[in-house]
């Protein structure tokens, strides 16, 4: 049995194992636990629309804390963001959507939610407002009304791959390609 101690002589390891002791009794409800403890929502399979693999990501999303990304059109200074993207806040928080905003460049924002299964309608929400020109959700990226129709040709299609293997055509015409740096500087 371990020696008994008085209470003014005990260090912090000994304050460290009574404090352990004390939380391994201790009951903590599932909803005080750190996201990453809790044990994950069941998913109901019937609600599962095999023809949109979004309402898996619903459903696998659900009660998790998501972030996507917003980017402003046009081309505003980071107060002309912060006041839209609040704008967007208040409708959201007015429909009853519990979300964070962060904004992360001169146009660009980040809206946190608290539970990722509402991300899909309010990425629906932001891509139909005048100023929003895409919104980037679980590494999708969706145009919104306020792109360019550049922009949305782009994220449709992606003509990056033919443009780079011409640019890799074009550079290698003979000279042998690796990862050493030169002295020479090439214009892009």
């Amino acid at each position: 049995p371990p020696k008994k101690k008085d209470i003014r002589d005990y260090n912090d390891a000994d304050m460290a194992r009574l404090l352990e002791q004390w939380e391994k009794d201790d009951d903590i409800e599932e909803g005080d636990l750190p996201e990453h403890k809790r044990p994950p929502a069941p998913i109901d399979f019937s609600k599962i629309d095999p023809g949109k693999p979004e309402s898996i990501l619903k459903l696998t999303k659900k009660g998790k804390t998501l972030m996507m990304f917003v980017t402003v059109s046009g081309d505003p200074t980071e107060k002309e963001t912060e006041e839209i993207t609040s704008l967007w806040q208040g409708s959201l928080f007015n429909a009853n959507y519990d979300v964070q905003r962060f904004i992360v460049g001169s146009n660009r924002a980040i809206f946190m939610l608290r539970d990722g299964a509402y991300a899909w309608e309010i990425k629906d929400f932001l891509i139909s407002q005048e100023r929003c020109a895409d919104v980037t959700l679980e590494g999708q990226v969706y145009p919104g009304k306020g792109a360019d129709g550049n922009e949305k040709v782009k994220n449709k299609t992606k003509p990056e791959k033919a443009k780079k293997k011409k640019d890799t055509e074009k550079k290698s015409n003979g000279v042998k390609e690796d990862n050493r740096a030169t002295n020479q500087r090439e214009e892009l």
